[in-house]
């Protein structure tokens, strides 16, 4: 059984916008903005909404870059993440009770501080591939096994 979860970065010129998470899953980690999307939304609308709740800023253009499948060990569900880049937004990022945005070079980011999968995954995403891949975690901290590559197209 999945669960589909959003998960979108804003660039800006060398900058990634990430979030402080303050409260629930991934407490104390920068990342993207996003979470579940809900009944009856499509995928990019449950992506618009989570952005907006997070960090009060209005994805206007948003482009999926990858699907990512996590498994954690001793879990049922999978957790199936739709991630995109912010392209275009409107407003300024502002912080809400869930997160706390900052802008990082993205010579800068602070991978200790992030999932450690980010560090695989996220090069793919500043390049500008697609990618797809499944990333086995034994715990929060600690991946198992991962396969990420990159793809011509995504399909969904």
């Amino acid at each position: 059984m999945k669960k589909i979860l959003t998960l979108a970065l804003a660039i800006n010129g060398n900058k990634i916008l990430l979030g402080m998470k303050k409260r629930g899953f991934g407490v104390n980690r920068w990342n993207g903005f996003g979470g579940k999307v809900e009944h009856g939304e499509t995928i990019t609308q449950g992506a618009k909404r989570e952005i907006f709740e997070e960090c009060e800023i209005k994805a206007n253009k948003l482009q999926k870059r990858g699907i990512l499948t996590f498994i954690f060990e001793g879990e049922e569900k999978e957790l199936e993440v739709h991630i995109y880049i912010i392209k275009k937004f409107s407003g300024t990022p502002t912080e809400t009770e869930e997160m706390k945005p900052k802008w990082f070079a993205n010579n800068k980011i602070p991978f200790k501080d992030m999932w450690p999968d980010d560090e695989i995954w996220l090069p793919y995403f500043l390049a500008g591939k697609k990618f797809v891949g499944t990333i086995y975690f034994k715990d929060q901290n600690t991946i198992k096994t991962h396969d990420i590559h990159e793809v011509k197209k995504l399909w969904i």
